[in-house]
């Protein structure tokens, strides 16, 4: 059975910092393609950030320069390390795992950036 749990987020002021963490189980993770989505009230949900099996990222516009992916294949986790958070920041945020024949999703965490 494939899980992805995540955690670490919570609530946040403005200019904070979070630290997410999606740990892996019941896939081979070293092969898939590990993804940040988030989705705020009313809005789609959108990728945030990507990293490859090889390690290559990909950060949308609105995160490059505050937040970071790294992955830990070793643990099986992906994290999300999130400075400089702004209001705008507030959303569900969804660990996904892709590989070249599925994807699956986890639960979501919420994190809301706000005084």
């Amino acid at each position: 059975q494939v899980q992805l749990v995540e955690s670490g987020g919570g609530l946040v002021q403005p200019g904070g910092s979070l630290r997410l963490s999606c740990a892996a189980s019941g896939i081979v993770f070293s092969i898939y393609d590990m993804n940040w989505y988030r989705q705020a009230p009313g809005k789609e949900r959108a990728l945030v950030v990507g990293i490859t099996s090889s390690g290559s990222t990909n950060y949308a516009d609105s995160v490059k320069g505050r937040f970071t992916i790294s992955r830990d294949n070793a643990k099986n986790t992906v994290y999300l390390q999130m400075t400089s958070l702004k209001p705008e920041d507030t959303a569900v945020y969804y660990c996904n795992a892709k590989s070249v024949y599925r994807g699956h999703w986890g639960q979501g965490t919420q994190v809301t950036v706000s005084l």
